[in-house]
């Protein structure tokens, strides 16, 4: 959601006399949150995706894909269409999207949540190695050629080109074309959620030597965890950056719960 981005069509609201909310999306929550507002007459919602994945999942609010040009875009863009309330509902590591809303509601003055799932705790058994950032993953996995299952998504894979020395198995939502050019790569296409039965098989079947993932969250991927423990795969796990200090609620029921409170005021949140 920064540079020179793509600014959208202005947000279509077929509710008068609705509160106006934009949801800054791509994560389960803010579909679910998306579904549950749609049945509300008194709120008028647009659903903003980052346009990172090619076939997103339908929605039943009216969608808008692209950035808004940074933070100043975005507060130009809240202001041009009335915006009276933001639910920052994406990703865990989302960070400057997040910094971008919350910049922007402050230029503008308005309301801001954010939708944060807990974090993963390790739980006995569990053999992690926390690392700050991708990059140091590598150092995590050492020298000696190992069979590595990553789920980080598609964008920072080419970190990994340093260390081609491993056997990659890839999962991603998105195809990984040529983000991760190593000698010995497999890749999987997927979209969770995942259950514990399929990524044990899965995983015991790869002969996964050790687990890159990030500390996203949710019950969506969480079997892969499980299955690292029960298989006693070790998981080198990336730390949520720091995100903005903002009101935040874990799930869409608190989102709503929120936003009915601003309502209930006969005024915008």
């Amino acid at each position: 959601m920064s540079g020179a981005a793509d600014q959208g069509p202005p947000a279509p609201h077929p509710k008068p006399n609705a509160t106006r909310v934009l949801i800054l999306g791509g994560t389960t929550e803010a579909s679910a949150l998306a579904a549950l507002l749609a049945r509300e007459t008194d709120v008028s919602v647009t659903l903003s995706l980052a346009g990172r994945t090619a076939a997103p999942r339908p929605e039943p609010v009216p969608v808008r894909v692209g950035g808004f040009g940074g933070a100043d875009g975005l507060a130009h863009w809240l202001a041009g269409n009335g915006i009276e309330a933001v639910i920052d509902a994406t990703h865990p590591f989302a960070a400057r999207i997040s910094a971008n809303a919350a910049a922007a509601c402050r230029a503008g003055g308005v309301p801001l949540l954010a939708v944060r799932r807990p974090a993963w705790e390790r739980q006995p058994g569990d053999d992690w190695t926390e690392t700050d950032s991708v990059p140091a993953c590598l150092d995590a996995l050492g020298p000696a050629p190992r069979r590595v299952f990553l789920t980080i998504g598609r964008q920072e894979l080419s970190a990994f080109a340093r260390a081609p020395q491993h056997a990659y198995l890839v999962r991603t939502i998105e195809p990984v074309g040529d983000a991760l050019p190593v000698p010995n790569l497999v890749t999987v296409s997927a979209r969770g959620p995942f259950t514990l039965a399929d990524e044990t098989r899965f995983m015991r079947e790869a002969g996964i030597e050790v687990l890159v993932t990030k500390n996203s969250g949710g019950a969506a991927t969480y079997p892969k965890i499980e299955a690292a423990r029960a298989l006693g795969v070790p998981v080198v796990i990336v730390a949520r950056p720091a995100l903005p200090d903002v009101p935040a609620v874990p799930d869409a029921a608190g989102a709503i719960r929120w936003l009915k409170t601003g309502l209930d005021r006969s005024g915008p949140v």
